[in-house]
Parts: C-alpha cells; sequence; structure tokens
C-alpha cells in the first residue's frame, strides 16, 4: 500500500473528485480526514468507510473559517501526532460574464478556491516543517491554465492556486515538502448536474477521448503524487484532461 499509515487532511471530501480521493487514500492505507462544510455528509461517508475497514474520521470545516482550520489541525495532532498529506480540494463556482458577474460572486469563489487553499496551507505547514516531510496538493484545474468564458472568478482562483503551488515548491522543498497541483478537466461530478445536455456534449466533444473523466482518475494521480513514487516530483501542476489542449 503506497500510503500506508500516513495522515491525510482532505477538504471537500463529502462528494466528487475529495469523495473519490478520500476513498483511494484510504485503500492505500492512509488514515484520512474527511472535511467538508456539509458535516453530516462528511460523516455518513467516514462511516461507510470504517465499516469497509479503512481509517476514516470526519469533520465539519469551512476552509473560509481559519480558526475551525486551526481547531482540525491541532486535533488531527493531537489524535494521530503527525499530518502527511494536505489535499486542498474544497472548491465552489459562481458563472458569470464579466459584464454581470457581481462584486459578491467574485469575492466568494476567491475566498474558498484560493484563501481557502492559503488557509488550510498555511495552518499545517509548521507541522510539517517539524517533521521534515509533507506534500501539499492543491486543486487547480485546466480553467487555470487557459481561462474559460464566463469564469473570471474561478480562472482567477484557478490561476493562483498554480501560483501557490509553485512558490511553495520553492519556500518548502528545501524542508522536505512536495508541493503539487492537478488540473482536472470535465469531470463528471454533481456540479455538471445543473448544466444542460448539449453544454455537456460540448464538454466530451472537447476531449479528444470523447468522454468526461471520472473522479476516481483524478484520485488516482493524487494517490500517486501523495506517495513515494512521485518523490522527485514537485512544483508541477498535471493537466488530467483527457487531451484537451492537445
Amino acid at each position: 500500500m503506497k500510503l500506508k499509515d500516513k495522515v491525510a487532511i482532505i477538504t471537500g471530501a463529502a462528494a466528487g473528485i475529495g469523495l473519490a480521493t478520500a476513498k483511494k487514500f484510504a485503500s492505500e492505507g492512509a488514515i484520512v480526514a474527511l472535511c467538508d462544510r456539509s458535516g453530516d455528509a462528511a460523516e455518513r461517508e467516514a462511516r461507510s468507510l470504517s465499516k469497509s475497514g479503512y481509517s476514516a474520521v470526519a469533520r465539519a470545516v469551512d476552509v473560509t473559517d481559519r480558526a475551525g482550520i486551526d481547531a482540525l489541525v491541532e486535533d488531527m495532532k493531537r489524535r494521530f501526532g503527525q499530518i502527511d498529506i494536505l489535499v486542498n480540494n474544497a472548491g465552489i463556482t459562481q458563472d458569470a460574464r464579466l459584464v454581470n458577474m457581481s462584486e459578491a460572486q467574485f469575492d466568494n469563489v476567491i475566498d474558498v478556491n484560493l484563501k481557502g487553499v492559503f488557509n488550510c496551507t498555511q495552518a499545517v505547514v509548521d507541522t510539517m516543517i517539524g517533521q521534515q516531510r509533507g506534500v501539499i496538493l492543491n486543486a487547480s484545474s485546466v480553467v487555470g491554465i487557459y481561462g474559460n468564458f464566463g469564469q473570471t472568478n474561478y480562472a482567477a482562483s484557478k490561476f493562483g492556486v498554480i501560483g501557490f503551488t509553485k512558490t511553495w515548491a520553492r519556500e518548502l522543498g528545501p524542508k522536505g515538502i512536495r508541493v503539487n497541483a492537478v488540473c482536472p478537466g470535465f469531470i463528471a461530478t454533481d456540479i455538471l448536474s445543473t448544466m444542460p445536455d448539449k453544454v455537456i456534449e460540448g464538454f466530451r466533444n472537447a476531449c479528444w477521448q470523447r468522454r468526461l473523466g471520472s473522479p476516481d482518475e483524478i484520485a488516482n494521480v493524487y494517490a500517486f503524487l501523495a506517495s513515494d513514487d512521485a518523490s522527485f516530483v514537485n512544483g508541477t501542476a498535471i493537466e488530467v484532461s483527457g487531451g484537451l489542449s492537445v
């Protein structure tokens, strides 16, 4: 098992890519903390993992609440004695064209997708520095590489996450901490359920594999990056999009 006895905090872990990542990490031997604003959903998924013989706990966490994040980190250190992996997966969308986007829409997305990544990483980094080891994995997006119509706020947040990743890789690499980002393409999650079929079909056609990705396919990349198999991978932003940009 690639992640045996590693302690992993995963935000936005009650559904979608975050949940798939929690399940993958648990299957690889990690102790996983499923963190989500929906504490009930996180608790339900953690109980399911525990019943299957895996090590999982749940925490109701809002990544914009720094005090709550600090409390989570202290609780994890007290309970398990270490924090080996942080997956900054929590994110939201509030799409609108520039001419229509409200200040609240812009601020909400930046607060969760960008400031939330800063909050969680800064909260765990002293622990990782003390251990002289750790892995930080940030959720960016292909939108954070190429931009996208109607997503000024989301694109800015995901471009920013890549900037975090490359900066922190420089700062933290000498201290034994690797920092990488994953840039998913169009993935079959609940976020797409509100979109018209015509839009979904356009997503499929934009990918050279002519399909949407699955959350498990992103989780597999996170698991690789979290493991010693990726021990010399640092400061990257890996596109996982089925060839969207080819």
